[in-house]
């Protein structure tokens, strides 16, 4: 059988958020089968809990926020892109405030935390979402269109396209292709940091966005290059990222997906409108376990070295 997953022991971060500039604590702990992830506001007079859900996301300008019962948190999308890279199932994230720590910008930070605890197997069925039907969501039209797109497939692959005009992205791949079987999440994807541009900076500081932002935790670009003096961690860095992204949006459905996901400037608002159009069509999807773990793709079955 194809088992669920949980850490071994708890482990904690500290860091501040991206877009509040606040000091977060983090502690991440064991949960028990078929609990989920839940992250738990435990700065709050009373503690609330915030079980990840498609529905539970209640903003996605810049970040995806998950809300609960008056209490959010928000840029959560890394944090679950590193469980969606490890197969974390089960997962108590205690959080002392509204914004999951930034750490550098990518998910290799909270993959390094994740495997540093320990990933351990529990005696209950991992269960997948497998989608049967083509999903779609799409906007605009011409020069302004974006979309979305899941297909049937046995795996995980995601295909990704941007289309940015910026002689630093122009001039490194803006399509990648990142399929779970034959790839290595933690090698490829996951230290993929964040980017952004220094004339938006002002802007967004001034509408309380990205004060905890800076060269340490985001790639910054003027006009023409980069200017973190070490570079970029990948050739396509850019559009890794936004795999990266996307497997953190994806992953707020609750269950590993199984499926062929492509998109064409997608984001976090299209990437949830896509899991909601699923949601809403019960002849698309079904909910499946492995009895036999041979059977299972490979990349999705499979326990991630560690680093």
């Amino acid at each position: 059988m194809l088992k669920q997953r949980t850490l071994q022991s708890l482990t904690k971060a500290v860091g501040v958020g991206l877009h509040s500039g606040q000091r977060v604590e983090l502690t991440l702990r064991p949960a028990q089968p078929d609990t989920g992830i839940v992250f738990r506001r435990v700065d709050l007079p009373l503690p609330v809990d915030i079980p990840i859900s498609a529905v539970a996301v209640t903003d996605t300008r810049l970040a995806s926020t998950i809300s609960n019962a008056g209490a959010k948190v928000f840029t959560v999308e890394h944090l679950m892109s590193a469980c969606a890279g490890l197969g974390l199932d089960n997962l108590y994230i205690d959080i002392t405030a509204e914004e999951v720590p930034i750490l550098d910008g990518s998910a290799s930070s909270f993959v390094f935390l994740l495997q540093s605890a320990g990933i351990v197997e529990q005696n209950a069925p991992k269960r997948f979402i497998r989608v049967t039907q083509p999903v779609e969501v799409r906007e605009g039209d011409g020069a302004n269109v974006k979309w979305a797109r899941l297909d049937p497939h046995h795996g995980y692959k995601l295909s990704f396209e941007i289309d940015f005009h910026h002689p630093a992205v122009d001039s490194t791949g803006q399509r990648v292709v990142f399929d779970m079987d034959t790839g290595n999440y933690v090698r490829d994807i996951a230290r993929a940091r964040t980017f952004g541009f220094t004339r938006d900076v002002e802007m967004m500081r001034a509408n309380g966005l990205a004060l905890g932002g800076g060269l340490d935790n985001a790639i910054v670009m003027d006009d023409y290059k980069v200017l973190n003096s070490d570079g970029l961690r990948y050739d396509d860095e850019f559009v890794k990222h936004k795999i990266l992204d996307a497997m953190g949006d994806l992953y707020l459905i609750g269950k590993p997906l199984l499926a062929a996901y492509s998109a064409f400037r997608s984001g976090h608002a299209m990437n949830n409108k896509l899991l909601r159009e699923l949601l809403s069509r019960p002849d698309a999807y079904e909910v499946v376990t492995f009895e036999d773990a041979r059977k299972a793709p490979p990349g999705l079955a499979q326990l991630a070295p560690a680093w």
